[in-house]
């Protein structure tokens, strides 16, 4: 699907174009979230990858992911929506700093163009299920572990 007033043929060559511009480390980072990408999107960046001789097996693997490989977007729920890339950032960083492994859905899209971000839903912050409880408590400011010992 091409976005509105392109054509898929002007829409593979604007992206190519913004592809082309992005380091290796964003192109692999973006590989890794190719199920949020159009078609047009994956092509250019399957392209562009190519073309720099990035291998497909590594795309998506950067040096800071954790050990074991990262968590399918499937696995993952979303606990919160921003529609700018400051406070999503913030709160990732908060859950970070908890141990607490979490992904933003969406932030490459916004942060080439930010009027895209109510069209997307804004930036999904995502957990695993099994963190998704102590990770709204986080972001809501209680302390988990403060709630357990009152009770």
């Amino acid at each position: 699907m091409a976005v509105a007033g392109f054509g898929p043929k002007r829409e593979r060559n604007r992206l190519a174009q913004l592809y082309a511009a992005l380091s290796d480390g964003e192109l692999q980072r973006l590989a890794g979230e190719t199920e949020t990408l159009t078609d047009e999107a994956r092509a250019a960046l399957a392209l562009e990858m190519s073309r720099r001789n990035i291998p497909a097996e590594t795309a998506g693997e950067t040096e800071d992911s954790p050990p074991g490989g990262r968590a399918k977007l499937r696995d993952l729920l979303t606990i919160r929506q921003f529609r700018d890339l400051p406070e999503a950032l913030l709160a990732k960083s908060v859950l970070d700093s908890a141990g607490i492994e979490c992904f933003l859905g969406d932030d490459n899209l916004i942060r080439m163009d930010w009027l895209w971000s109510n069209l997307l839903g804004g930036i999904k912050l995502r957990v695993r299920q099994e963190d998704a409880l102590e990770a709204s408590r986080l972001l809501e400011g209680v302390n988990p572990a403060s709630e357990n010992s009152e009770k």
